[in-house]
């Protein structure tokens, strides 16, 4: 027995990894491994996007706020071009509220919802999946605890002699991993969904928001880009009570 564990455990460590997480999870194997591998990519891509949406991408919108008290031809042109290399949402978004600024004040509203409610299903896009992700994969672990156990008794029912733990290491060890590898692959997916929905939501107000200040800009509100804004000078009680129209992204 000591010369066959060092043999066993080398033919284990000579196997790809894969292949022993085969062996260990039995046939439910390759379904978790879609569905670890579809989270990885969705995890990954929506990281990548986060990425694109940092605040320094938008230095833009804060000098303009330390800048512009009217929104001149000249400020327009200089911000078109300004904005022109930007891969944010925040530009895209502002470059087509200056391609339309020639219209009035409710058609570019109608055109910014319209643009914000396309770009919230961006944001939310793979999320349901990854939610989907996080609760099949416990149930197929609970799958595989289930097969485990009715291959522990199959083997228990063709035995003849006492039961010994070798007998019951395999099916167990089954119903153990599976169960573990579903929770390893949903716990991850479930944390980083509802995250992820939350920071597009947040996402999508910010966007709402500093539109929005942007197209009161373009009608002539001198200090519009200063609302809501802490580090800007603070406007006078008149300005500051005069209510304002918000664009919201529709659900």
């Amino acid at each position: 027995m000591s010369q066959s564990l060092p043999q066993v455990a080398a033919q284990a460590m000579s196997e790809p990894l894969y292949q022993q997480l085969a062996d260990q999870l039995g046939y439910l194997a390759w379904p978790l491994f879609i569905c670890a591998f579809i989270a990885l990519m969705i995890i990954l891509e929506r990281l990548a996007l986060m990425l694109y949406e940092l605040p320094k991408r938008d230095v833009w919108l804060t000098q303009l706020r330390q800048q512009a008290r009217s929104a001149s031809a000249q400020q327009r042109q200089q911000l078109t071009a300004q904005i022109s290399q930007g891969h944010s949402m925040l530009a895209k978004g502002t470059a087509l509220l200056l391609r339309h600024s020639e219209q009035n004040k409710e058609m570019r509203e109608e055109i910014m919802t319209l643009w914000l409610v396309k770009q919230k299903s961006k944001l939310l896009s793979g999320l349901k999946i990854l939610h989907i992700i996080g609760i099949i994969t416990p149930l197929l672990g609970l799958l595989g605890t289930v097969l485990g156990l009715i291959d522990m008794f199959n083997q228990l029912g063709l035995s003849d002699g006492p039961v010994t733990p070798s007998d019951l290491a395999a099916g167990l060890g089954l119903a153990m991993n599976t169960t573990a590898a579903g929770l390893i692959i949903a716990v991850p997916a479930m944390t980083m969904a509802h995250l992820m929905t939350l920071w597009a939501e947040r996402r999508c107000n910010q966007l709402a928001h500093s539109l929005n200040l942007l197209n009161l800009w373009l009608e002539g509100f001198e200090q519009a880009l200063s609302i809501g804004n802490d580090s800007a000078a603070q406007l006078d009680g008149k300005t500051a009570d005069k209510p304002v129209s918000a664009v919201e992204a529709s659900e």
